[in-house]
């Protein structure tokens, strides 16, 4: 199977977050435990319904950051309120970033030379920014 810039980027960044929210719970006193977790689908009918399933994906990640959220201004936990607004910013720039690929994906098409164009862009768009590497603890 081909690696690709762009999923590999995405990937190392999701790490990042996920690492950014393990280090808050604990420097809050927390115990973080990472639950089982269901593998993601491997079979698309097309790279329109891979990204389709991404957009959406994120969508659902969005409402849950958003229940954290809210949940933490009742409960007046400024501090983690504060922390969970860099996630808000974040998902904004995901759903975003998603919704961009699939209006490029409608504009331009799959068919005939339309992969290669699609492919071209994701390629742009990975390296419109160098591929990121783990943060540093002093960068979170």
């Amino acid at each position: 199977m081909t690696r690709l810039p762009f999923t590999d980027r995405a990937q190392v960044e999701e790490q990042g977050h996920m690492q950014r929210l393990f280090d808050y719970v604990t420097d809050t006193g927390g115990l973080a435990e990472l639950g089982a977790v269901d593998s993601p689908p491997t079979h698309f009918e097309s790279i329109e319904d891979v990204f389709r399933h991404t957009y959406e994906h994120e969508r659902h990640v969005t409402s849950k950051i958003n229940e954290l959220v809210a949940t933490a201004f009742e409960e007046k936990d400024f501090s983690t309120f504060n922390f969970l607004q860099w996630y808000v910013a974040e998902q904004h720039e995901e759903e975003k970033l998603f919704k961009t690929i699939l209006d490029k994906i409608e504009l331009i098409g799959t068919q005939g030379k339309g992969l290669f164009y699609i492919d071209q862009e994701l390629g742009q768009m990975a390296q419109s920014k160098s591929v990121p590497t783990l943060p540093d603890q002093t960068e979170l």
